[in-house]
């Protein structure tokens, strides 16, 4: 994944017809995972962006990093030994602050696994380590899956947005809900992030659609 790969858009135009139209209409499978970032930058960064709007959660993670002179991204014994009263400042909210500092105590010890080990494991195996940092749900790791390691076979069926491309591409009624898209996507696998892909590129294209009126 991340050239502009035929063999995922191949499968799911011979597997599905509405992929088919979806994949001639939008073109070319371009997702290019951002495989630099350790998973603890990774999920620091996702705590950091819950609930608040992108301008808001760079502006907090700049003066994050602000905190860590020389440092690109700070270690996490470097936030555990960073006054929290200095990490409040820089943006964070009390919950928040609980969640990096377990963030960090379960990299330390080895639950949230480095960008070496992370890439042995299975997405389930991932899933499973990853829930257990306080805030963190599962959501936030398949994002990790899909736009960080690649992993070719991941459908958040939580998402919003994923199940309003459905509905829009399907031309259903109503949205589906999450157990009728993971029954529906069984016949993506083994490529199902690509699907999703599609899916958010076809959400997208509406409401751009949606603000020229």
């Amino acid at each position: 994944m991340g050239r502009l790969d035929s063999e995922p858009t191949d499968y799911l135009s011979k597997v599905d017809p509405v992929m088919r139209r979806l994949i001639e209409e939008i073109g070319p499978f371009t997702l290019k995972p951002k495989g630099r970032r350790s998973p603890f930058e990774s999920l620091v960064r996702a705590i950091a962006y819950q609930q608040l709007h992108d301008k808001a959660a760079e502006s907090i993670l700049k003066r994050f990093i602000a905190l860590f002179p020389g440092r690109r991204f700070p270690r996490p014994d470097e936030l555990l030994a960073m006054h929290m009263r200095s990490v409040r400042k820089a943006g964070f909210s009390g919950p928040k602050i609980l969640a990096l500092r377990d963030l960090a105590a379960k990299t330390l010890d080895g639950t949230v696994p480095t960008n070496r080990t992370i890439r042995q494991l299975a997405d389930e195996a991932i899933i499973r380590r990853l829930i257990e940092v306080r805030g963190i749900g599962q959501w936030t790791v398949e994002m990790l899956l899909i736009f960080q390691l690649g992993r070719p076979d991941v459908l958040p069926v939580d998402d919003f947005g994923l199940r309003n491309g459905f509905r829009i591409a399907y031309r259903r009624l109503m949205m589906p809900t999450p157990k009728q898209l993971l029954q529906y996507g069984e016949r993506w696998r083994p490529y199902r992030t690509a699907a999703a892909w599609y899916l958010w590129r076809a959400a997208d294209r509406e409401k751009r659609a949606m603000e020229v009126f």
